[in-house]
């Protein structure tokens, strides 16, 4: 299935019914008088986050939806009936922006939330409606109100404990595959990791779970590369892993250019949790290991891991690391995110 993670969608609720003029005209009964129904109101428009669903590939072969319009009412006091409502059925942690893509109607974080996106239109008022005792044969009646008609835009933020992060060939996809059942592509050349992919790992018998994106290079938040297109499924995160390629040459530098995108990037990246681990260590004699750590120790302002996902080495320490900062830091979702309630 291929990942989709943005998706355009255009949505329009259903409009209401018109009222009726009618008026009882029946054998043997003297006088007749208004019973003209009202109209029925119209679909609305929902989403809602169900289970099962990983990505939003179902939205690009289908961008529009439309709810059913009221019926008009009848004579006989007969009132319309109502349209069907429509609901957009999206994974977890899916978020509704508007048109301008900034602003955040929704944020569906959890199974079964709904949000009300486009109300239906109300039905109009038959001409009964209007019958008072001084006009008694009234000849009006109310059209039935339009439906809403908007764009919105999909944006799927993966839920995981812990988010990978690392330039092109650091060792993340060998990490997610060394310590969970995942199977990310892996090969000796930039960007093999082409979509977000996650995986439940486990660590003194507890388990969470890491999502690993494509790497970031320098000049990301300025569109080179793919990596800053699925940073914001690491923003959900509690604590972040930096992975620096050991066989760097310059592993100072490689650390100071994947901060410097998260700081460009914003939505507090920056400020989240990160455990820093000096990966590939199995290739490197033991004075270039040490030389290396110490001088990302000194560039990252604290304690820096040694850890081979080939060998193992070093990594059972630092997933009891990522477990750590996952319970002092509970909340996934970024502090700073604050979705407010939209009515339409």
């Amino acid at each position: 299935m291929k990942f989709l993670d943005l998706a355009k969608v255009h949505i329009r609720s259903g409009s209401g019914g018109n009222g009726c003029i009618s008026f009882r005209r029946e054998k043997y009964i003297e006088f007749g008088g208004p019973d003209g129904g009202d109209g029925g109101r119209g679909g609305d428009v929902w989403a809602e986050a169900v289970d099962g669903l990983n990505t939003l590939i179902d939205f690009r072969y289908q961008q529009h939806f439309f709810a059913k319009n009221g019926k008009a009412g009848q004579g006989g006091q007969k009132t319309g009936s109502s349209g069907d409502d429509i609901v957009l059925r999206v994974p977890v942690g899916t978020e509704i922006l508007d048109e301008d893509e900034e602003t955040v109607i929704a944020d569906l974080t959890e199974v079964g939330q709904r949000v009300l996106l486009a109300r239906g239109g109300n039905g109009g008022f038959g001409n009964l409606h209007f019958k008072t005792s001084t006009n008694q044969a009234p000849r009006r009646a109310n059209s039935g109100q339009p439906g809403v008609e908007r764009t919105i835009w999909l944006r799927l933020k993966l839920i995981a404990d812990a988010g990978l992060l690392g330039l092109p060939n650091a060792g993340k996809s060998t990490f997610l595959a060394a310590t969970s059942n995942a199977r990310p592509k892996i090969a000796d050349y930039p960007f093999t990791t082409l979509h977000p992919n996650l995986g439940v790992v486990g660590v003194d018998g507890a388990e969470f779970v890491i999502a690993d994106i494509p790497g970031l290079i320098e000049g990301a938040h300025e569109g080179r590369g793919i990596g800053d297109r699925f940073l914001g499924h690491v923003e959900r995160c509690s604590v972040l892993l930096h992975l620096v390629d050991g066989t760097s040459v310059d592993v100072v530098a490689d650390h100071r250019i994947i901060l410097h995108e998260l700081e460009a990037y914003g939505g507090h990246l920056a400020d989240k949790p990160r455990v820093t681990a000096l990966n590939k260590v199995d290739a490197l004699d033991a004075e270039t290991r040490a030389e290396k750590r110490a001088a990302l120790e000194a560039e990252a302002g604290g304690a820096v891991f040694e850890m081979s996902g080939v060998s193992g080495e070093g990594v059972t320490e630092v997933l009891r690391a990522l477990k750590g900062e996952i319970d002092a830091n509970p909340v996934q979702r970024a502090e700073s995110e604050e979705v407010v309630p939209w009515r339409p």
